[in-house]
């Protein structure tokens, strides 16, 4: 069970801070929600407190396994040569498990791939996606704010992609 200002993850829709509980009647049956503010977007989730753990609800990851994070973005990406299709369902899978570092994962393959071949639609709003995970995530863990942690993250995947090239030529 969670309470009042605990800072969890939402999977695929990141991380949030739980701002209230409310009670609510659908259907003509009472449920109790958890309103969770995201510090990306100000957006405002309500999710039902008896399926917390069906959904995956979790905890933030604590301030010291951010480096584990950032020591992802920095290992060489797993080309996937499967279709785009394939690798999609693949990486969708990863991100519906609501774990940061399958999260990071998506983010340093998808964008050493974008950067290579190029990324479908699809693709594309899946790195964008999976990005904002991160950064709320880390947002919250770091009490950085998101700006921050895109231009960090944005220099470490730039940095490994030069270290990619190095090893490459």
């Amino acid at each position: 069970m969670f309470k009042l200002g605990d800072k969890v993850v939402y999977p695929m829709h990141g991380a949030g801070v739980i701002e209230t509980m409310e009670s609510k009647e659908i259907l003509g049956e009472i449920k109790s929600y958890y309103v969770l503010k995201m510090p990306i977007g100000e957006m405002k989730l309500m999710i039902p407190v008896d399926n917390v753990n069906n959904i995956g609800l979790r905890n933030i990851i604590e301030k010291d396994m951010v480096e584990k994070v950032y020591d992802i973005l920095k290992q060489a990406a797993v080309l996937n040569d499967s279709n785009w299709n394939k690798r999609y369902r693949d990486n969708l899978v990863k991100m519906k498990t609501g774990d940061i570092f399958a999260v990071a994962q998506v983010v340093r393959d998808l964008t050493y791939r974008d950067r290579e071949k190029g990324l479908s639609t699809g693709e594309k709003k899946m790195l964008v996606s999976a990005k904002q995970m991160l950064i709320s995530e880390i947002a919250l863990s770091t009490d950085k704010d998101g700006k921050g942690i895109s231009d960090y993250l944005d220099n470490i995947i730039n940095e490994d992609a030069l270290t990619q090239e190095d090893n490459v030529l």
